[in-house]
Parts: C-alpha cells; structure tokens; sequence
C-alpha cells in the first residue's frame, strides 16, 4: 500500500501536486487511505529473547547498586529539605504546604511535592537518612528503566541497555538520585512524561485506539503538572519537543491531533492548578509564608525568583553579586554556548554529548525516508529537543545556576547515545556510518582525555582511554575505507577479508565501548563512594580549573577551594541566594574537595566557626548555607525541655541553621527569614506577637545574613537586634541562644 508520506503520492506533476502532497502530509494523509501504524509493542516488544532479558536484568542490578550501595553516607544530605520532610512527617498541614517546620511558619522555596515523597517515607520509616533518601534512589532507578523503555521500543533492546547504562553512569545523575534536592523526582516526571508521549504515537487512527492516545497524553500532562509542582517552570524546557514531536508523527488528522494536545494541556493544568489555587485563596495568615518571595504569593516566586529571574538574573531577595551583568559573566559563572563544557561543568554531563549529538544526526539520516508516522523519527525530536532546548537555556541563565541543574539533561542525553549506537549499527556496511563511527570515537576520546585531565584524581586513567579510543578510532577508519564503492579496494571486499574486517569490526566495537566508558564511569564510582552534603553539591573529584560561583568543588584559589572567596559566615560558613543556589564561602571544606563535605566525612558546619568569629555559632553551632552543623546534646536537650508546650522550640535566622537544630531535636524551629534570611517572614511586629502569646521558647544567634540582598527584607537583622536589646544571651557549648520566656530585667 502507498503511504501518504510517499513521493507517489500526488494528484499530478508539478507544484499542484506537491501542495496537494504536503496538505496530505499535515493533514493525516486524507486523500489517500494511509497503511495502518504498526505498534512498536508488536514488532519490538514481542521479540524479547533470553539474551536481552538477561541484558535487562543485569542494567536493572547495576543500577540498584548504583543507586543504594553507600546511600546513607551523604547523613541527611540537603538539611533544607531534610527539615520539611521531618516537619511533614508529624504535621499534615506542613506535609501540605510543604513547610520548613511543623509550626508552618514559612515553606521551603520550591513547591512541595518532592517533599511529599520524602515525608511519607520518614511518616513510615521514622526520621532517618535511609528514609530522606530512600524515594530518591527508586526515582533513579525508575528514570533508568523509564530511558531504557523508550529507546527499546523504538530502536531496540540492546539501544535501550546502552542507554540506561548510560543515564545511570552519568555522574550528575548518580549524584542526584541519591540526594534530597527536587531534581531526581523531576527528572522521574519528565522521563515518565516523555514515555508516556511516544507510547501515544503507537496506536492507529482508529476509535479505541485514538482513545488510548488520548490517554496517555492525558498521563503525559499530569506528570508533567507535577513537575512543576516539584521545581515550577522548569519542567516546560521538554514541553517543545513533546508538541512537536506529537504534532508530526500522531497518525490522525491534524484537528484530532490539537484535541489530543488539549487533553494534556487540560491535564497539566488540573494537576497542578488545585495547589497553585490554593496558595492564592488561602489568605496570608491562614497557611505559611510562600519562601523565597517578598510579597507571601507563590505567582510571584513562579514568575520572579524561580522563574525569569533565573533567566535575566534579577532575583530578588538573592545574594547579592548573584545577578548577571549583562556581559555573559557573574556570580554563578559564565554564560555562553560552551558553559556546560568548561570548568567543573563538563564533568558533571557532557563525556559523551558529542555521542549524543551523533544520534540525533544519524537518528535523522536513518529515519529520513520513514512514513511520517515513524515513532523513531519522533523520538529522536523528543529527546533531541529535550537536550538542545534544555542545554541552550542553561547556558545562557544569568541568574542562580549550579552543576547538579545539568541532571535535568541526564536523560535525552542517555537515549541519544542508545540512539547513535542503533542507528550507525543499523548501517554499519555503509561508508557514511563507519566514518562518522570512526569520528565520534575520536571526539570522545579526546574529550575524555581533557576531562578527565581537569582533576588531579587518577591521572593513570587517561592512558587506556587514549590507547583504547585510538585503536578504536583506526580501525573503524579502516572499515569506512572498505566500504568506499571504488574498484581498486575490491579486494578488501571479498569473503575472506569480510570476516576479518567483522572480527576487527568487533573488536574496535568493545574497545571504543570500553575508552568512552572509562571517565563516566570512574566519577560515577567516586561519587558512590562519597557523601554529599549542604545545598550545592557535585559529582566526582575535585576540578582545578571550576569557573562557576555557584559552589562544587573549587580548585585551588576557585570557588569553595582553598584561597576562595569567604562568605560572610567567616571559616567554612557561607550564605546565599536560594535553596539550591548560595555564596561560596571560606575554605569549603578541605582543601577545594566538595565543598558541601569535609575531607573526614563529618557534617558540614560541625565546629564551622571553629574560632567563634562571624555571625555562625561557635565550635558545635550550625554552619551556612552549605549545609547546617551539629547541634550539641546540651543544645538539644534543651530545645527538647518542655517542648509541646510552645509552637517553636526556638527561632533563628536562615533555614539552613533552623534546619540543623530541627533535624537533631525533631521539634519545630522556626527559619527567619526563609533560606538566606531575606524573606519578610516573620515581621518584627509579628515576631513580637509571638513572643508575647509564649508561642517562641528560645532564640539562638547567628545564622544567614539577614541583610538587605538585591533588595531582601531586613527584617531578620530587626528582629536579631530586638531580641538582643530585650533578652539575656547565654553562650551554650559556643552557641548564643536567648530564652524568650525571660526579659533582660528578669533574669538580673
């Protein structure tokens, strides 16, 4: 049967004939009946042998190892969030919300369904880093089989291995999914969503089929409305490819096709809309401050600090010096094309990108004669669109940008390498996919040998990458050679010289595998083998040549490295604009190692102003940004002493430090001020209200900056002097904490 895509497809010769093609083309093929879709799932999926079960298998336990062996050794890795899981564990209200703490005084500055996850699993399990990182580790391995499936069903069970192999060795990904910040739930969601789009496509123009079609691009919306419920505007950055993959290849006519998108349009929007309109018809007062904006409105923090401000770099309330410039540069590092190539940012991501952008060329090539309604085609839109839209939005970001955002392009990335492999394998007697075999081998090769010379970590690594990826490179330079069509190489093509050439073919095959696999592969391994803790962290050893401010591990002189920019915090401490974004400060750590963590594995801040100097708390007080501290039993217990009597056990600025104290006593600590202690959440006069009704037992000092910060609230620095002016201060174990129950006049 001739398909409507087809040349032969035309009324006559001439222009009449291709406009009367290409209407045909975008209209679902009406003037001529097209030949019946043929599911994947019937011409994949039933055709699963033993070899590609056991090739499953083997993807899945790699990847629960990659996920859960040493998963407890990062403690409650991201206390911000680590705070709201225990606050919603034991308060329905701030499960909800998703509230700093279980009095509900300010939520966290992301929406909470992240949080949601985590406090159900410490609901059940009880508080503990197992249970903080637990939904984690099964979002990894889940977005692992999710990528697995969509390569599989579209360009085979060994592409889909390769490509969950590769989601699962990709550094940023391995870190990710065994911490706590939103991101591994979002990229679960955006994977999820995105399988759920190419299974639409399956099915033919036919009633029950079409409704299946709608349904799952129904689920596609709903998980993509809870992306944003989990990191807001982010999650639209797969939203392009998803349309226009959708529009291209559905098999119907082009007004169902609209109805479809409207299905998921709909569904995106009731999925995310209840909590949104929830926000804004529960009045201030009645519900917790919105974190992260200054007007308590979450339209705002959606648009504003978490939205265009991350674009433009105009965020209030953020660190100041955050913003851009405007010519490309700033706090949180370079802006520009090359951005996720250079510094410690090509580590986290990019080994294998020019694998990746192999597969949507070679995707392309391959598919380019197939029916318009070729699911591989669109696929290669899906994740080909996915990656370049997501990459060139973070490169250009002159707002608060950190490595670990780069997970977000982990996926796309992972199914264009299963792709390649595919579609080059596909032509593999052809010259055009030798050579361009040959070509991406040397790419890779040299990228990795570049990469893997940015850390001092196990520079013998570099030599089987360069000797394998070289003799991959030659002799599949060889082979395209051999299948050039000219008379003088005839003899390279004859039987016995064929079976060399595929045994050398082979051969060239695993070592490629082999060279490109090493550098991911090796920062997977090291960053299983490390804890990670605090706000901004990255995967892998140390990078000498960082660029970004936006943390991760500094290099000498760099950021967070030894001779780096110190934060207001004094030695160790730091400050900062976001959740996920701060102002690197002092030492970092030890000696430019991951400056979220300490060279001995203790928590961050642990004795972080160790000299009592800054606005930290002493030896034993609770850190920065970066992450909190420890609190000292002596702390705890008194935070603990008579506890349900009061809604806080204590108050003090930036969620970081309430977090610590919170997490240690599993009572209620208020965070002025939100992360950085520029939200205007408590006011001084409502502060004062507190305090008067006995609904504060302690105050503790020090804490985030509590300063103006591109125009933050100053409301933290009033109420830090109002309660020194007011109450007496005692030093505990290195810890200034007032008791807000007793006057200055009373305790003299």
């Amino acid at each position: 049967m001739v398909n409507a895509a087809s040349p032969a497809v035309s009324a006559g010769r001439g222009i009449r004939g291709y406009v009367r093609q290409a209407t045909a083309w975008m209209t679902g093929g009406r003037f001529v009946q097209p030949e019946p879709v043929v599911t994947v799932r019937e011409s994949v999926a039933a055709r699963r042998t033993r070899a590609d079960w056991i090739g499953l298998g083997t993807l899945m336990g790699f990847s629960l190892i990659v996920m859960f062996v040493n998963l407890t050794a990062s403690g409650y890795a991201n206390e911000f969030y680590s705070a709201a899981a225990q606050a919603g564990s034991v308060d329905w209200r701030a499960f909800l919300w998703g509230s700093s703490d279980a009095g509900n005084s300010i939520t966290v500055d992301k929406p909470p369904a992240a949080i949601w996850l985590m406090a159900l699993s410490v609901r059940i399990l009880g508080l503990s880093s197992f249970a903080i990182l637990l939904p984690e580790a099964i979002c990894g391995v889940i977005s692992v089989w999710l990528v697995y499936a969509c390569v599989r069903r579209t360009w085979g069970n060994w592409a889909g291995i390769i490509a969950g192999f590769t989601l699962a060795t990709t550094p940023v990904a391995a870190l990710m999914f065994r911490f706590n910040n939103p991101d591994a739930l979002l990229v679960a969601l955006m994977t999820g969503a995105a399988y759920a789009v190419l299974r639409s496509l399956e099915y033919p123009d036919e009633r029950r089929a079409n409704r299946r079609r709608t349904a799952w691009m129904a689920l596609a919306g709903v998980l993509i409305g809870f992306g944003f419920l989990t990191k807001q505007m982010q999650v639209f950055l797969v939203l392009p490819g998803f349309a226009l993959a959708f529009l291209v290849a559905s098999p119907t006519g082009f007004p169902r096709r609209i109805v479809d998108g409207l299905a998921a349009v709909l569904a995106l929007v009731v999925s995310a809309g209840w909590w949104v309109l929830l926000t804004v018809i529960v009045p201030s007062g009645s519900r917790p401050y919105i974190g992260g904006s200054q007007a308590d409105s979450f339209l705002e923090l959606t648009f504003g600090y978490n939205g265009l401000g991350r674009l433009t770099g105009d965020e209030t309330g953020a660190v100041v010096g955050g913003g851009g410039n405007g010519n490309g540069g700033g706090m949180w590092g370079q802006t520009g094309i090359t951005r996720l190539f250079d510094g410690e940012y090509g580590g986290q991501i990019a080994w294998l990108a020019p694998l990746a952008a192999m597969g949507i060329i070679a995707g392309l090539i391959v598919t380019r004669r197939a029916r318009r309604t070729d699911v591989r085609r669109a696929s290669v839109i899906v994740w080909g669109a996915w990656l370049l839209v997501t990459w060139l939005t973070f490169s250009h970001m002159a707002g608060i940008f950190h490595q670990y955002y780069t997970v977000a392009l982990a996926p796309a990335l992972a199914a264009l390498v299963g792709i390649a492999a595919s579609a080059l394998w596909s032509r593999r007697n052809t010259c055009w996919a030798r050579a361009a075999a040959s070509l991406t081998v040397l790419v890779c090769t040299l990228w990795s040998i570049e990469l893997l010379g940015r850390s001092t970590w196990m520079p013998a690594l570099k030599a089987p990458v360069l000797v394998f990826g070289l003799i991959a490179t030659v002799a599949l330079a060889v082979l395209a050679l051999a299948a050039v069509p000219m008379r003088g190489l005839r003899a390279l093509r004859g039987m016995e010289a064929t079976a060399a050439l595929n045994v050398a073919g082979a051969a060239s095959l695993v070592l490629a595998a082999v060279a490109l696999a090493i550098g991911p592969v090796a920062w997977t391994a090291y960053t299983v083998s490390t804890g990670h803790q605090g706000s901004i962290v990255t995967a892998g050893p140390n990078v000498t040549n960082s660029t970004g401010m936006g943390g991760g591990p500094g290099g000498q002189g760099g950021p967070g490295g030894r001779g780096g920019m110190g934060g207001p915090m004094g030695d160790g401490g730091s400050d900062g604009g976001s959740s996920d974004g701060g102002f690197p400060g002092g030492d970092g750590g030890s000696d430019g190692q991951n400056q979220s963590q300490t060279q001995d594995g203790t928590r961050p801040g642990d004795g972080g102003n160790a000299e009592g100097t800054g606005m930290g708390g002493g030896r034993g007080g609770a850190g920065g940004l970066l992450g909190g501290g420890t609190a000292s039993s002596t702390v705890v217990e008194m935070l603990q002493e008579n506890a349900d009597q009061y809604t806080w056990a204590a108050a003090t600025t930036g969620s970081q430090n309430a977090a610590s104290y919170q997490l240690a006593s599993e009572q209620a600590v208020m965070p002025i001020g939100g992360f950085n202690g520029s939200d205007p959440s408590p006011t001084l006069e409502q502060f004062k209200q507190y305090v008067a009704e006995g609904r504060i037992h302690y105050y503790i000092g020090g804490g985030g900056m509590g300063g103006n910060q591109l125009g933050g609230s100053s409301a933290a620095s009033e109420i830090a002097e109002w309660v020194a002016a007011n109450f007496e201060a005692q030093t505990v174990d290195g810890v200034t904490i007032y008791d807000l129950t007793q006057t200055a006049t009373q305790t003299e």
